[in-house]
């Protein structure tokens, strides 16, 4: 005799309290749920409505310059502290979470043209019109104090430049020549020059910490090591660069921003074409800056917007601009991946978040399944027509959308130029040159 026992584990079925959800038994046999995709699609679509409807990325501005913005620069060790140095020779240091400016520094005569924190977090370093190289404590001076200070090195020409090392007590400084300086010294270490061009910037590499790069007015990008008294290599490209980043996750890669309103991802060990040609500015890009996972990066232009660019994508994802926002001259992307600073024209630094429908705070479980399962959903559809077109259509100024317009216009015009000189020549003469190779004039070693 066969007896069959219903056995059944109350875990499956009953709240543990009051308080939990009731747990629904669910069959994910594909078989009994046939409009699985149609469901889905709708779900897509409605989650993309909806982060365009919550896309308010603009969190907040820090006003007190007199002057525009020229540079800034992160804390490396706390989150909430940023420094910025104006075109009036002020320096400011800010509380982010406060948004308020705890401390003020006339450190120059004339322009603060860069400033970098030293690695350890305690000072931070100034140049300016005036000649000087100065080295500031990090902490406020105690009461009755004077703000003075801590070294100051006089040099013979105007520095345009400053970056730190990452590790040691070292930096580098840019303007008639590169010089790596020691701390302790007042003259430097060794300078390193390659060319009669004024050198704009100098950035050192965060992974191989002994290797940098600077852009100089005469169009060149030049790669320098450390350990050697001669320069790497350079590539001269049509336009000059105005200044550069390294990504901080792949030692080899780093990101130009150029006048010809396009930015250049290289890899430094093939400089005869640049990795990705980021296109989307309708003017001179003045600044750039990586997010710390290297995926994306942020850049300021003086078209009044600033864009975020994913690494292997010719287009920006997320495009900023506010009607009281001017030239953007500097950007940075902050060290926890979640906002952005840029400082403008116009006096202000603003504060945005790096993911612009992203909400701030602290999310509740659910919230957060339900964020992943959206987020998957909309990548699952992406290239869905309509998702598509909600997902990338951003509002912009006029004066950015005619620009585009007839920037479309005359590219239309050229390739129109070169496919009628191509029909009408010997064949063979007229050779297809990609676009990655098109701005590119020489490799130098």
């Amino acid at each position: 005799m066969r007896v069959k026992i219903l056995s059944r584990n109350p875990d499956d079925y009953v709240r543990e309290t009051k308080l939990d959800l009731q747990r629904v038994p669910r069959n994910y046999d594909p078989a009994l749920h046939p409009f699985e995709v149609p469901r889905e699609y709708t779900r897509a679509l409605n989650a993309t409505k909806l982060e365009r409807v919550f896309a308010k990325p603009f969190l907040s501005s820090l006003d007190g310059h007199r002057d525009g913005v020229n540079c800034m620069a992160k804390h490396p060790k706390s989150l909430s502290t940023v420094l910025s140095g104006a075109c009036d020779g002020e320096v400011k240091i800010w509380n982010l979470t406060r948004r308020q400016c705890i401390r003020t520094i006339q450190a120059h005569e004339g322009f603060v043209r860069g400033m970098c924190a030293r690695f350890c977090g305690t000072s931070f370093f100034t140049v300016g019109d005036d000649k000087t190289v100065k080295q500031w404590k990090m902490e406020s001076p105690e009461y009755g104090e004077e703000e003075e200070p801590i070294h100051t090195i006089l040099g013979k020409t105007v520095y345009t430049g400053i970056d730190h090392h990452w590790k040691e007590p070292v930096f580098a400084t840019c303007g008639h020549q590169v010089d790596i300086w020691d701390e302790q010294r007042t003259s430097p270490k060794c300078s390193l020059t390659w060319g009669f061009d004024s050198i704009s910037s100098v950035k050192f590499n965060p992974i191989e910490t002994y290797l940098l790069g600077s852009c100089a007015s005469d169009r060149n990008i030049v790669l320098y090591d450390m350990r050697k008294s001669t320069p790497l290599k350079k590539v001269i490209l049509n336009m000059r660069t105005n200044t550069l980043c390294w990504n901080p996750m792949e030692a080899f890669i780093f990101t130009a921003a150029n006048e010809d309103y396009n930015l250049y991802t290289f890899d430094m060990r093939y400089l005869e074409s640049p990795v990705m040609v980021h296109m989307d500015h309708v003017s001179a890009v003045l600044d750039v800056d990586y997010s710390p996972t290297g995926k994306e990066f942020v850049s300021a232009s003086f078209d009044k917007s600033i864009r975020i660019f994913p690494v292997d994508k010719g287009h920006s994802r997320e495009v900023y601009h506010t009607k009281r926002m001017q030239h953007v001259i500097t950007v940075k992307w902050t060290s926890d991946n979640k906002y952005i600073l840029c400082g403008s024209d116009e006096m202000n630094i603003r504060l945005w978040k790096a993911n612009a429908s992203e909400k701030l705070g602290v999310l509740a479980p659910r919230e957060k399944a339900a964020m992943n399962y959206n987020q998957k959903l909309k990548e699952k559809f992406q290239f869905h027509p309509q998702i598509r077109r909600i997902a990338q259509h951003r509002h912009l100024p006029k004066s950015i959308y005619c620009q585009i317009k007839e920037q479309r216009i005359m590219r239309e015009a050229r390739r129109r130029k070169e496919l009628n000189r191509r029909k009408h020549s010997k064949p063979g003469s007229v050779p297809f040159v990609s676009e990655r190779k098109k701005h590119i004039v020489a490799v130098v070693k």
